[in-house]
């Protein structure tokens, strides 16, 4: 009885770890696709991927907190964020992202690799990775790896759209962090996922004007007042 749960908790963690390769694939993604439609599909599965992480550790440690967390990501970061910022994206009219600020994907891709290393040497300096345990200490360094690859979304791309997805993976590597190393009261979690929900709606609503020309920018508030069911 004993030998077979240990069996199954191997397994789980073995599950875990190789959820973590997939999301550092999809924050490479993330850095260097241009299309928008193909941005909000990965940031879709990461967060599915993030999902399927904490449903692993509720079955590994049994707290009801990571299945809540669980299922407030599917549900908000999965479904809701990306099918309310692709609405707004079809409605004006920003499909690609095609410019880079300072760093090239390329570019971007190999300093990633350098952030995940820094990362790991910087945990390393205020956790044991022994007592911490390895699969949480590993889940740490994922986690502030990808906080600082959505901060280099951020400085790479230009536009806001793209940029908003940035800042929604800095969210995401928050939460795997906070998943393995942090005991976040769930209500925090919460008002998180209200503050970000605000967020996305300032910034795409800002979008219109930012990722346009003077002429487009008249044209696309048009649009957005016909949508809203505004216009005079």
């Amino acid at each position: 009885m004993i030998t077979s749960f240990l069996a199954d908790q191997a397994l789980l963690e073995d599950i875990v770890r190789i959820l973590f390769v997939f999301v550092l694939i999809t924050a490479a993604f993330i850095l260097s696709t241009r299309n928008i439609a193909s941005l909000l599909t990965v940031y879709a599965v990461q967060s599915f991927l993030l999902t399927l992480i904490a449903a692993s550790l509720y079955l590994i440690e049994g707290s009801e907190k990571l299945l809540a967390m669980a299922a407030l990501t599917l549900v908000s970061k999965v479904l809701l964020i990306p099918l309310f910022i692709n609405v707004i994206g079809e409605k004006i009219k920003i499909s690609r992202d095609l410019e880079f600020n300072y760093l090239e994907p390329t570019a971007s891709l190999l300093v990633s690799m350098g952030l995940i290393m820094l990362s790991y040497v910087f945990l390393s300096g205020f956790f044991d990775e022994y007592v911490l345990g390895k699969l949480f200490f590993v889940g740490a360094v994922i986690g502030l790896s990808l906080t600082l690859m959505g901060m280099l979304v951020i400085f790479s791309r230009k536009k806001v759209m793209t940029k908003v997805i940035g800042y929604l993976t800095m969210e995401n590597g928050v939460l795997l962090f906070g998943i393995f190393v942090a005991d976040l009261p769930f209500v925090i979690e919460i008002l998180i996922v209200i503050d970000l929900m605000i967020l996305v709606l300032l910034t795409t609503i800002l979008a219109i004007g930012l990722d346009s020309t003077k002429n487009e920018y008249h044209k696309r508030l048009q649009t957005l007042k016909i949508w809203s069911g505004r216009e005079e």
